[in-house]
């Protein structure tokens, strides 16, 4: 047998032994890509569930859920919540830091609370005012009334009515 042709077979054999090593390879890539997908589904979770206790909150301030339901409902999202964060420190372990779950989901929802409270807190009812008047300013320096064929609302830009195609200039 010639040098060539004992090369040519070995190539096949180790070309035949990488596909076959290849689905043994590809399972352990299969079970990562459904971990990332469980962590990710419990994080989503998580979220709604602090979502949530943030709009049972908000809820719970305007009057429209009464003073004896209150404590019951939050209490029942609070242990929602600490049950995906354990879930999710089972999945993916992460330094808790000595908190608890549910003083986990307690901080997360203080903290967005502060953050929408921050946002809505910046506008008093002059800025907003004056937002209105710029807008409409805005608005009216770009109509330029109605089309005289069809009536449709036209733009400065516009050199032709959009819907009947009328020239305007």
């Amino acid at each position: 047998m010639e040098l060539g042709s004992i090369f040519l077979v070995l190539a096949v054999l180790v070309i035949v032994g990488v596909y076959l090593y290849a689905p043994l390879t590809q399972r352990g890539r299969r079970v990562v890509a459904e971990n990332l997908h469980e962590i990710s589904a419990l994080q989503a979770e998580r979220d709604r569930v602090i979502n949530s206790l943030q709009e049972l909150d908000f809820d719970f301030k305007l009057g429209k859920i009464p003073a004896e339901d209150y404590p019951e409902q939050r209490a029942s999202l609070l242990q929602k919540g600490a049950d995906i964060l354990r879930k999710l420190d089972e999945v993916a372990p992460v330094s808790a830091s000595g908190a608890n779950a549910e003083a986990r989901i307690e901080k997360a929802a203080a903290a967005k609370r502060a953050d929408s409270a921050s946002r809505t807190a910046e506008l008093n009812d002059d800025d907003i005012e004056a937002m209105i008047v710029s807008r409409r300013k805005q608005h009216k320096s770009k109509s330029a009334g109605f089309c005289p064929k069809c009536g449709k609302p036209v733009l400065v830009t516009d050199r032709f009515c959009p819907s009947c195609g009328k020239s305007l200039k």
